[in-house]
């Protein structure tokens, strides 16, 4: 197990700047989850790691060794393909042995390892099987087993699970997850998928735009977001748009006058650096509309849609100012709202987030 250690890294490609003085720091043992919207920069950042580009300005380090220069095939890391990349006229088993026959590893050595690999994917039956004869999932915990088999010190994955449909992509979730705790190996994990981020990392770095906009746990990043980037892509927020009425940071409050002189008071955002007046966005999670204590901060919400989904209910509420939230509520059960029908919800200021972007 290794450290890895970006310091103030940059890459440019043209005119293009896909990464600008990024700074991370991945613990040993770590599942590090890079999360961001398509062209910010994780995979940039993913390959710099592997080796497969140099950064123009900063150092990578693997625990205290500089390997900014030392080509893919000296750094130990095993890589996840998107597209799994095995060889199609190999079998399974001559697949997952392919770096090791690389490396010269001796006949006996190279079967025990395989063999185990393949037991830890839940592979093993497979081995005589090619490609073709799998399904994505099956495909995907051969790559998987392929990039462990080397013993790397560090593990990439580059969109593994994009491939997959949505049962797939939960269960091989979770099977990544309890093969790396088991091996306790570092891995670095790229995906545009926010629910898989927080499923399954013990922390997140959210990317935007060749920059990191927030590093900190699955918990970290949806409850405390530091900025309306963060809270927008890690999640489904609804977003009311107002101006600043008063700050009070003695409570760590915030009064925001929304249209049709429409107050709301939210939570003041860590850095404190708002004033009256300001432009300001609210930004409320769907399942913070429904089930709070009664508080003084309450509205009228006149019920637009409803849409019945199982295990949760879906609603489009009307403020008085003709506003709208989109709310959730978990196991409705026989209690059903109708369009049409008025009722009072209750919005603690702690479940409003402000900010100014």
């Amino acid at each position: 197990m290794v450290k890895v250690s970006l310091d103030h890294v940059s890459k440019s490609f043209g005119a293009v700047k896909a990464l600008q003085d990024v700074t991370l720091h991945i613990n040993d043992g770590e599942l590090f989850l890079m999360l961001g919207p398509s062209g910010c920069g994780k995979t940039t950042a993913l390959r710099i790691i592997a080796g497969f580009y140099r950064p123009d300005t900063g150092t990578l380090k693997f625990d205290e060794a500089e390997i900014s220069s030392l080509p893919p095939y000296k750094r130990n890391t095993g890589m996840v393909f998107q597209n799994y990349a095995l060889w199609p006229h190999m079998n399974i088993y001559d697949n997952v042995a392919f770096g090791l026959r690389m490396r010269k590893v001796s006949s006996s050595n190279r079967v025990e390892r395989v063999k185990r690999m393949l037991d830890l994917v839940k592979m093993r039956d497979y081995a005589e099987r090619f490609p073709n004869q799998l399904s994505g999932g099956q495909q995907q915990r051969v790559a998987l087993a392929r990039a462990l088999v080397i013993e790397p010190s560090v593990l990439l994955l580059d969109e593994p699970l994009s491939n997959l449909d949505a049962k797939l992509r939960i269960e091989m979730r979770s099977e990544i997850r309890r093969i790396q705790k088991e091996l306790g190996i570092t891995t670095v994990y790229v995906t545009h998928d926010q629910s898989e981020a927080l499923a399954i990392a013990d922390r997140i770095a959210v990317m935007n735009v060749g920059s990191i906009s927030q590093v900190g746990t699955p918990r970290e990043i949806y409850e405390s977001p530091v900025s309306a980037f963060v809270a927008s892509f890690v999640g489904e927020p609804n977003v009311l748009d107002g101006r600043i009425d008063a700050v009070s940071k003695e409570n760590g409050l915030i009064h925001v006058r929304l249209g049709n002189n429409v107050g709301l008071e939210g939570r003041l955002p860590r850095d404190s650096a708002y004033e009256v007046g300001d432009e300001v966005r609210c930004l409320i999670r769907q399942e913070s509309i429904f089930g709070n204590e009664e508080c003084k901060q309450s509205f009228p919400v006149r019920v637009q849609e409803v849409s019945y989904q199982g295990q949760t209910e879906h609603y489009l509420l009307e403020l008085p100012n003709g506003d709208l939230l989109r709310a959730v509520r978990f196991n409705p059960g026989g209690v059903l709202l109708k369009v049409g029908e008025t009722m009072t919800v209750q919005l603690p200021p702690s479940k409003v987030m402000v900010f100014k972007e």
